[in-house]
């Protein structure tokens, strides 16, 4: 069977993932954590903001600047996550996500900051400059110590990218990679999946996404793993000359479910799970990964 080579994205995405995503993995993700907040703890006003004793908006005292929502993501910010490197225009499936928080939490478009924080940084413990940060941050258990998490909003398989026409591109299961040079972003649940799954002949960090997919391009590496919205965009824009492999099978050991960073027992994190569950709730999340992700039906599963 060949490699599944990438054709323009249909967009739309099964409701189940997302249904497994935001209603059933709370626990999957967070077993031996203490429990999220409970959705029942708040509702909505007609234009869908939070409404509830938890007062999450600009005069809530709960922001890091006074009346001010301070988002964080990385430099750049890639699609399909967001579009045109900003972070505030209310594209791409998290910049959609994000505008719709903080319109759930009261904020106006003048009342919200972005700010550029690498992906290892906002991980790091101690006090933030910002009050959440998405980033398709995967919520682990390892990372908690550190940090907050929201409630998940996307459920994401991991990926393999591979130059078309190269052995690795020819591979079908996970097992047939294992003799390859594969790489992807340092400190990331993609490098995970390589060491804990695959166990490579070489299994090569990079700082980040940019520097793995210059790796590829080079002839450094054989492969590249990332998750598999991005890896649509490196197989349909980024690289030409390349193909989406395949995706690891979910669920697995490292199935994923993206959530929001924020500071270590933050005064918001309640008030973002609250925001997100509503989103699942009325069907937005649905609809932004309709309008932004690609279809992963059809993909191959590495077993």
């Amino acid at each position: 069977m060949n490699a599944v080579p990438f054709t323009r994205p249909v967009l739309r995405v099964r409701r189940g993932a997302i249904m497994l995503a935001l209603a059933g993995s709370l626990a999957a993700a967070c077993a031996a954590d203490p429990a999220p907040p409970a959705e029942s703890s708040s509702t909505s006003d007609p234009a869908g903001r939070i409404t509830s004793q938890m007062n999450c908006g600009p005069d809530s005292g709960k922001s890091v600047h006074p009346g001010v929502l301070t988002i964080a993501t990385d430099d750049p910010a890639y699609p399909p996550w967001f579009v045109d490197n900003d972070p505030g225009n209310g594209r791409g499936f998290e910049g959609a996500v994000a505008q719709a928080v903080w319109e759930r939490l009261g904020y106006n478009r003048d009342q919200v900051a972005f700010v550029k924080v690498p992906f290892t940084s906002a991980l790091e413990p101690g006090p933030k400059d910002f009050d959440f940060d998405i980033n398709q941050v995967t919520i682990e258990h390892s990372r908690r110590a550190a940090i907050d998490f929201s409630a998940p909003y996307y459920q994401v398989a991991q990926a393999v990218v591979a130059l078309s026409g190269s052995p690795a591109a020819r591979a079908t299961t996970l097992a047939e990679l294992g003799g390859f040079r594969l790489g992807a972003a340092d400190n990331s649940t993609s490098l995970s999946a390589v060491t804990d799954t695959i166990h490579p002949a070489a299994a090569i960090p990079f700082p980040t996404t940019d520097d793995a997919k210059a790796a590829l391009i080079d002839g450094r590496i054989d492969a590249l793993v990332v998750d598999i919205p991005t890896g649509f965009q490196i197989a349909g824009h980024d690289i030409p000359n390349s193909v989406l492999v395949g995706q690891f099978p979910r669920p697995n050991d490292v199935s994923e479910f993206f959530g929001l960073v924020l500071q270590k027992d933050s005064r918001l994190t309640e008030c973002v799970s609250a925001a997100l569950e509503s989103l699942y709730q009325d069907g937005t999340l649905d609809r932004f990964a309709k309008s932004w992700l690609a279809d992963t039906t059809g993909v191959r599963v590495l077993e």
